[in-house]
């Protein structure tokens, strides 16, 4: 290989985090108009469940960012195998997002739900934002969550695909 022919040191982060599987959320909020946005994250993560508290990793200069920062609220819409459009509608930037979706305003905040995209929702308080690089750190303690059992949406190896589980025979589920 010739020298500075190497792939660069984020195109190899990209590459080995590509092959780390993770579900797929549409992150949103409103804006001071109350006009909503939203993105597609793979960064999602549970910090505490004493109080619950979600983290999610935003671009800086996001449009959603700046929404959750001016607001103080945001939600997560955890996304079925079904809602593979959605996400990918989320990860442009094209304006009319939200005209390509059905989705409704939730709770008093009026959060933006996926209606038929998500399996699960919660609505978040923000908490904490770090700025680490190009990407802020978005801590929110949740205050409303709801969920409803179905085969989620993953990401990974660049691709789109949903959970398979394998059954073992004899084995049993207890709730």
């Amino acid at each position: 290989m010739r020298p500075g022919s190497e792939p660069s040191l984020a195109d190899g982060c990209r590459t080995f985090m590509s092959g780390f599987p993770t579900g797929v959320a549409v992150v949103t909020s409103v804006d001071g108009e109350g006009a909503p946005w939203g993105l597609t994250c793979s960064s999602l993560m549970s910090v505490t469940l004493a109080p619950p508290t979600l983290l999610v990793s935003l671009r800086v200069g996001s449009r959603t960012l700046a929404a959750i920062e001016d607001r103080g609220r945001f939600a997560v819409n955890l996304l079925h195998a079904r809602g593979q459009r959605a996400a990918e509608v989320f990860a442009t930037g094209a304006a009319d997002r939200f005209h390509q979706v059905v989705w409704q305003p939730q709770g008093d905040d009026r959060l933006p739900w996926l209606v038929e995209d998500a399996c699960g929702f919660a609505a978040c308080t923000l908490s904490d934002v770090r700025v680490v690089g190009d990407h802020a750190l978005v801590v929110g303690q949740v205050s409303d969550v709801q969920y409803t059992a179905d085969t989620p949406l993953l990401y990974g190896l660049r691709q789109y695909s949903r959970w398979q589980p394998t059954i073992v025979e004899g084995s049993t589920c207890a709730s």
